[in-house]
């Protein structure tokens, strides 16, 4: 294991470290350790490849569905019965075959394990001739997602020890687990499908610093840097910068203040239920401002939180940056300056709000601060504050708060905007709702095809009257979706990744089997 004293010592005393002897072996620091180990059933491989096992589906670079243990699938008429053919020539690294039986345990581990897995909608399933067929309650589209993302476990070999242990199908073997410090993984001799170039991979769980210091002393040939970083050359090494969806914005209560949960905390915000003040809100921010100055350019504006993805409805860009137009739209819904203090009112109402943000992370107070300047330009005063997660669950249904979200599942977006949802976990904290809205969403979910299904997500954004982006109800304000940066050694391809979700490290490795040396 390579210490970070050492790291940085080599760092210091040799700032132009020539890179690594190139071989059959990359060295990686591009992430967080996943401390709950390597077992899909409890969430392992929702967001990137799960590296030791294979799904049924999976994604190319352009997000498009294609095969990977499925030959092909079929959906029934009323959307309620999915039937998965299989390949018969896999094998999983302790060289039994991969059946349909696994299958059906891995989902229903899943399914009873009360992970990250949502599959509550999820009937049954069973082996039928050699086939897997699913049947739901409720007509589901987005059940397709949870073919992609849900790796597939050997019945016989699962226990108590997988999570550290795997046995899978996927591409690459564990070998070495340090936890803490360091995972070596080596490529899958039985593994059906394209080969890896490369033989061991070393991943080193180093912080941000320990890793820039890593890439500087030559001791690594990939490593994840945050924006501070992005300026400073490296020898040997060039910056990648992979578009995401991985988002912050501002998530508005949306309904007026009385009400309390269960629990007895306060839901609902006077000021931000007034639809003129989050319209005015997401006007007056200067998204292309964020990005160049808080992100040093590596960013993007964001207007939702699946930007460029399949399902995202493009109409819904607005013009922002325009602190006259927000304070034309605020006028319109009758704030005015009237006692000539910079900041509106209405019926005795100062517009004035708390915007939350989870203490400790940088970038989201720099947005936070950022966004409360520019809102004052409307007349807006935003009082921002760091809150640890604990605090945040206690005040995030009455305050604004800045929250991120992304992901390849369209069903965040109804996990986000149904009002069903509202008050459920981290998701609608602002108890939006809209039966309009709803009712594109139970469209898009009960649809039979992806295609048709797309169609009603981007309507539920906005359908030329209504919706929950920034031209209909607005009970967000999206302010940037972050770049995901990594330092790669020059002679090192990495393919083509795809549209990055939430979260740095190993969604990167999702087209791992693509990395190559280049000649």
């Amino acid at each position: 294991m390579i210490s970070i004293i050492s790291l940085l010592s080599a760092c210091m005393a040799s700032p132009d470290a020539s890179v690594r002897e190139r071989g059959d072996e990359l060295i990686v620091a591009i992430g967080s350790e996943p401390d709950a180990g390597f077992d899909p059933t409890r969430g392992w491989g929702r967001y990137g490849s799960p590296l030791f096992q294979s799904t049924l589906l999976k994604r190319d670079d352009q997000l498009r569905i294609v095969h990977d243990l499925a030959t092909g699938y079929s959906v029934s008429e009323d959307g309620l019965q999915w039937e998965i053919e299989l390949r018969e020539d896999v094998q999983f690294s302790d060289g039994q075959p991969l059946t349909a039986m696994d299958v059906v345990y891995t989902f229903q581990t899943a399914a009873a394990s009360g992970s990250s897995i949502d599959l509550t909608n999820m009937e049954n399933v069973e082996e039928r001739d050699g086939a897997v067929v699913f049947t739901l309650k409720q007509p589901q589209s987005t059940f397709l997602y949870q073919l992609v993302a849900t790796g597939i476990v050997p019945k016989h070999a699962h226990s108590d020890k997988y999570a550290s242990e795997p046995i899978g199908s996927g591409p690459f073997l564990l070998r070495q687990w340090d936890r803490g410090q360091q995972l070596i993984v080596e490529a899958n001799p039985l593994y059906y499908g394209e080969r890896p170039i490369f033989n061991k991979l070393t991943f080193l769980f180093l912080n941000e610093d320990a890793a820039f210091a890593a890439a500087k002393a030559g001791e690594v040939d990939m490593a994840y840097i945050p924006s501070t970083f992005s300026k400073q050359p490296v020898e040997g090494m060039h910056l990648i910068a992979l578009q995401t969806v991985d988002n912050r914005g501002i998530a508005f209560p949306y309904v007026q203040s009385g009400e309390v949960t269960e629990e007895g905390i306060a839901v609902g915000n006077d000021v931000t239920a007034d639809s003129s003040i989050r319209k005015a809100m997401n006007v007056v921010i200067d998204r292309h401002a964020l990005v160049d100055g808080i992100l040093e350019g590596h960013g993007t504006p964001a207007y939702s939180s699946v930007d460029g993805l399949p399902w995202w409805n493009p109409d819904t860009v607005i013009q922002d940056g325009d602190a006259e137009e927000a304070k034309r739209i605020l006028v319109a819904g009758g704030w005015s300056d009237s006692d000539g203090d910079g900041i509106m009112e209405k019926d005795g109402l100062k517009a004035e709000f708390s915007l939350l943000y989870p203490a400790g992370d940088a970038t989201r107070q720099s947005l936070a601060l950022a966004a409360a300047d520019m809102a004052l330009q409307a007349g807006i005063e935003i009082h921002v504050d760091g809150k640890s997660w604990d605090e945040l669950e206690s005040a995030m249904h009455a305050n604004a708060v800045l929250f991120g979200w992304g992901s390849h599942d369209p069903l965040e977006l109804y996990a986000l905007h149904a009002s069903e949802n509202s008050g459920v976990a981290y998701y609608n904290t602002g108890y939006y709702g809209n039966p309009a809205v709803d009712d594109w969403m139970t469209k898009a979910l009960e649809a039979t095809t992806e295609e048709e299904a797309m169609s009603y997500w981007k309507k539920a954004q906005w359908d030329g009257e209504t919706g929950f982006s920034a031209l209909g109800d607005a009970p967000w304000a999206w302010l940037v979706n972050i770049e995901h940066l990594y330092l790669v050694r020059d002679d090192l391809d990495i393919g083509s990744p795809h549209i990055q979700p939430h979260g740095h490290g190993w969604p990167v490795t999702d087209n791992i089997v693509q990395w190559k040396w280049t000649d």
